[in-house]
């Protein structure tokens, strides 16, 4: 913080001071993202310093151009930073701008014109099939309550055993699921409809948390419900799978939607077709179902370095 004695004038501090504290209790950002909003935005103002040949100041902020945000970048970018980390200094700064243009003293129309760097593809990481039995057994799940031990077994084998994402899955109404149904109709992303097989352990995981359900459930109505009778929220369903990783002893890549990824890759490993794996999964494009060959490719490797003598 000494730094910024020097480098920006005190009421462009001061304003900054107020802005990580509302992103601290307003928003409840977590503790490293703070930090790294600190970090990005002291270095900023560093980069301007020596920009405009001063102490920043609140008129620097103002006349800022496109130009000057791609140079502060450029900068990072040759001091060693990614596409991941450009994204979240520009990100940083951007939440900074456009809270000084909330307060009526800057124009931030330069962070919005500026693209964000492109993001390297990242494989999705899947868990193996043990694990994705494991965790979803009712009797893994860690509740009291054994309705929603019911509930959340239920949930998770949706994601697994239907490639559900979770807001599909928590989606869902008691008419969606019929004691004999073998099938799902699914509204998915821009509220397309598929349709995707319904196996019978799935259907039994549903119908039991049904049966355990203390509430009424109406037809048309949500499905799942959190502990007080409302809709279930995805954040309790991720708080779960964070206690089950470190239950199983599980990577943080363990989330709801790595089921939906072990879905994809089961099936391809299996001998599935990506034609038929895109249309359950609900992928406008093939070309994002193929990163799933990617995924196959990957594991086979590992399984050839740790086996083959000459590996």
């Amino acid at each position: 913080m000494n730094e910024l004695l020097i480098i920006a004038a005190p009421d462009l501090m001061e304003r900054r001071r107020e802005w990580l504290e509302s992103l601290g209790g307003e928003r409840r950002l977590a503790i490293n993202t703070l930090d790294a909003y600190e970090r990005d935005t002291r270095q900023f103002l560093a980069f301007l310093t020596s920009h405009v040949g001063g102490p920043a100041t609140l008129s620097d902020i103002h006349t800022l151009r496109t130009a000057d945000l791609r140079a502060f970048l450029a900068a990072r970018r040759r001091q060693g930073s990614g596409s991941r980390s450009l994204g979240r200094h520009l990100a940083g700064l951007r939440s900074f701008l456009r809270y000084l243009e909330k307060k009526g003293l800057i124009n931030a129309a330069a962070a919005g014109a500026i693209r964000a760097p492109r993001q390297p593809k990242s494989l999705p990481k899947p868990l193996t099939a043990g694990q994705a039995l494991n965790i979803m057994s009712s009797e893994a799940q860690l509740q009291e309550e054994p309705w929603i031990a019911a509930r959340d077994a239920a949930v998770l084998m949706l994601l697994y055993g239907c490639g559900l994402r979770i807001s599909e899955a928590l989606g869902l109404r008691p008419s969606d699921v019929e004691n004999t149904a073998t099938a799902l109709r699914v509204t998915g992303k821009g509220g397309k409809t598929r349709v995707v097989p319904l196996l019978a352990v799935v259907l039994d995981a549903v119908v039991t948390y049904q049966k355990l359900c203390p509430f009424h459930l109406p037809p048309d109505e949500p499905l799942f419900r959190g502990a007080r009778g409302g809709p279930l929220q995805p954040a309790i369903i991720q708080r779960g799978m964070q206690k089950l990783r470190s239950a199983f002893g599980l990577p943080d890549t363990a989330t709801p939607h790595a089921l939906r990824h072990s879905f994809a890759t089961h099936l391809l490993a299996g001998g599935g077709d990506l034609r038929t794996i895109q249309d359950l999964l609900g992928h406008a494009s093939l070309s994002t179902t193929q990163i799933y060959t990617g995924v196959d490719t990957a594991r086979l490797l590992e399984v050839y370095d740790r086996a083959h003598p000459r590996a």
